[in-house]
């Protein structure tokens, strides 16, 4: 239901106006409250018009639901345009210079009780117009009325490059392999009469890219465990294919943009060990020989920033993100941002076709969640309008930095150590945080809330970067290959004995924990190190390999399971003794120290069981496992109940085990 948001708007006002004085944090004052770090957002997005002259805004009082506002830039006067009383927006996008296209989420709402989609729907920028275009509930019998709305597992892709149609693009998964959803179909949608038109795509395309005009001349293909990058020769009328490489990622070619300036733009690694960007010489079929971006110590992959026009910047990470600007413009607007904000990343962006001399800036650190500012590039000045967190203040926040250990094998690991602020920096309690995935990169330069927490309770946090991770280069990967319980095990442990040997970490008092893969390590780290890890906290973990393979409710596809997994995890039936030798649940009884174990009861990723198993196993013969079952949430924690319960029992944990000298 629509309601018109007075409290809104009056929260916005106040959000414009207020600002933290500059200065030290008062002495003695309290930890900051567990519900202040685990807080729903309450500015958590903006995006200017294409044309520059309005800023579309998701936005939420503690007591209201996330909703989309409009600010007229030229008065500062802010109308919702989709506020509701009983759904949150979710993700939201300018059409052109008059219309928004939003879907709808709830944030108040674990992940097992979502009975509906999150639709889609289009409204002007004055809040007229409004229209459904995706049905949100999943019937199988239908009403019938004379509106067009497509089918609910319809989702948005994304807008073109000019902004300047009525159109918006949308995908539909479609399934060529069991379960395995990743292949779809890609329709042109108006946002006025919510009619769609499919668009070309060669067979099994797994993702693809338009040019300016709308038309597809980029798609990647799947079939089983090989991908093929295929360009679309409109001269000829004909798909071929630029590259073909194993989806694992050896030697992918992977598109990043088809800029406005018709160029083709990718990641690979062209002879390297890290990748870089490149462009793609479509006429010579190869890639150009220099790299665009490059790095010596970190794979680059990241995001175009563009206009309707022109390739304007690429913005990507290293050890915190930076953007390099091509646009003269914008590299000034950005050297000017920066003077002002100088302890922050600063992420500016821009209108498709700008009118204005406003510039957006996305501001965060380590110690600073986002925060939000308008920047006239013509006057110099600088407006604040808003902060996700406010209840966040960034002085008595703790400073996050990359380090790299060396293995015992002598593979370098990255990772990123955060010290307590105002804790002296040696000889402190530590909880060694270990990322999910595994094949992921795990920690980045920017607020964490989990790891802030952690900090302001007097702990050091080491968050290793332990051989599979990816953002490495290819060596750092692959060296992850069937190694869980192994070689990245092993990388976890050296990283605590690290860190005891350079004097942060008191060796009598150091933790692990982690969520999915990160709670499996937390278990094996137990159990290979009890001399090293006094106590572990495994949220949504893995306990035994053998049950991603046969357990029939996960949400793993099928095509990761035959093609993905045996590679990367091993295989079930070849590397059974391997399994076993490495999974928890085949080696609980030799888990003695405390534990803390918490699972979501609708977990598709790591279901349930995996949680059970283990906890019957090991409460047999330890009589120091606190065991917590989350309902309804899934694999990690949605509700701010949720998180404020989980990290308040963390809290209480760890002061048992390691907070006291």
């Amino acid at each position: 239901m629509r309601f018109a948001n007075i409290a809104l708007l009056s929260f916005f006002a106040a959000a414009v106006c207020a600002a933290r004085p500059a200065g030290a944090a008062e002495a003695g004052a309290k930890q900051p409250a567990i519900a202040s770090f685990f807080q729903s957002d309450t500015f958590s997005g903006a995006e200017l018009s294409p044309n520059g002259r309005h800023l579309a805004i998701r936005i939420a009082t503690r007591e209201s639901r996330a909703n989309l506002a409009v600010l007229d830039l030229a008065t500062m006067k802010l109308t919702p345009v989709a506020a509701f009383n009983d759904v949150d927006v979710g993700r939201f996008d300018w059409v052109n210079d008059e219309r928004l296209v939003y879907n709808m989420t709830d944030l108040r709402l674990a992940r097992g009780e979502f009975r509906t989609g999150p639709g889609l729907f289009a409204v002007n920028r004055d809040g007229s117009a409004e229209r459904q275009l995706v049905d949100r509930t999943y019937e199988f019998v239908k009403s019938s009325d004379d509106v067009v709305r497509l089918d609910p597992h319809t989702q948005l892709l994304g807008v073109g490059h000019r902004q300047d149609s009525n159109d918006v693009y949308v995908v539909r998964a479609e399934s060529y392999q069991g379960k395995d959803a990743g292949h779809f179909l890609l329709q042109r949608l108006n946002t006025k009469n919510g009619r769609a038109a499919a668009l070309d795509l060669p067979p099994k395309t797994v993702e693809a890219m338009l040019d300016a005009q709308g038309a597809v001349r980029v798609a990647v293909t799947r079939d089983q465990d090989r991908q093929a990058l295929l360009f679309n020769d409109q001269a000829s009328g004909q798909w071929r294919t630029l590259a073909e490489f194993k989806s694992n990622g050896e030697g992918a070619v992977q598109p990043l943009l088809y800029g406005p300036d018709n160029v083709l733009y990718v990641a690979a690694n062209n002879g390297r060990d890290k990748s870089a960007v490149y462009r793609y010489d479509l006429a010579a079929g190869k890639l150009e020989a220099a790299p665009l971006v490059a790095s010596d110590q970190f794979d680059i992959d990241g995001e175009f920033i563009t206009d309707a026009g022109k390739v304007l910047g690429f913005r990507y990470e290293i050890d915190a993100e930076v953007t390099t600007w091509f646009d003269p413009a914008m590299q000034a607007g950005q050297t000017a941002v920066d003077a002002l904000l100088g302890a922050t990343t600063n992420r500016i962006s821009r209108g498709a076709r700008s009118e204005t001399p406003f510039l957006l800036v996305e501001s965060f650190s380590d110690v600073q969640p986002p925060i939000y500012h308008l920047f006239n590039t013509a006057t110099g000045k600088l407006t604040k309008l808003g902060a996700a967190n406010a209840d966040i203040d960034p002085r008595r926040m703790s400073i996050k930095d990359m380090v790299r250990y060396k293995a015992r094998d002598g593979l370098e690991i990255p990772a990123y150590l955060t010290l307590p602020a105002g804790g002296g920096g040696k000889n402190l309690p530590m909880v060694v945080l270990v990322h999910g995935g595994p094949y992921v990169r795990g920690g980045s330069w920017e607020f964490d809330p989990e790891v802030q927490f952690l900090a302001s309770r007097g702990y050091a946090v080491l968050q290793p970067e332990f051989r599979g991770s990816t953002g490495f280069g290819t060596r750092h990967f692959k060296a992850g290959w069937k190694q869980w319980g192994q070689g990245m095990q092993n990388d976890i442990a050296d990283g605590a004995k690290w860190a005891i040997a350079q004097g942060y970490a008191d060796p009598k008092r150091i933790c692990i924990a982690g969520a999915s893969y990160g709670g499996y390590a937390t278990l094996m780290g137990l159990i290979n190190d009890p001399g090293l890890f006094k106590c572990g906290i495994n949220w949504v973990g893995v306990t035994d390999i053998g049950l991603m393979y046969t357990v029939k409710w996960s949400d793993l596809g099928d095509s990761w399971k035959k093609y993905g997994m045996p590679q990367l995890v091993g295989d079930p039936v070849k590397d059974a003794p391997m399994f076993e030798a490495n999974s928890p649940l085949r080696h609980a009884a030799r888990l003695r120290q405390p534990l803390l174990m918490a699972y979501g009861s609708a977990d598709e990723r790591v279901p349930l069981v995996h949680g059970t198993r283990f906890h019957d196993a090991v409460k047999a013969g330890n009589p120091n496992v606190e065991w917590v079952v989350y309902d309804q949430e899934g694999h990690g924690w949605r509700l701010q109940k949720t998180r404020v319960d989980f990290w308040g029992r963390v809290e209480k944990f760890l002061e048992r085990n390691i907070g006291k000298p």
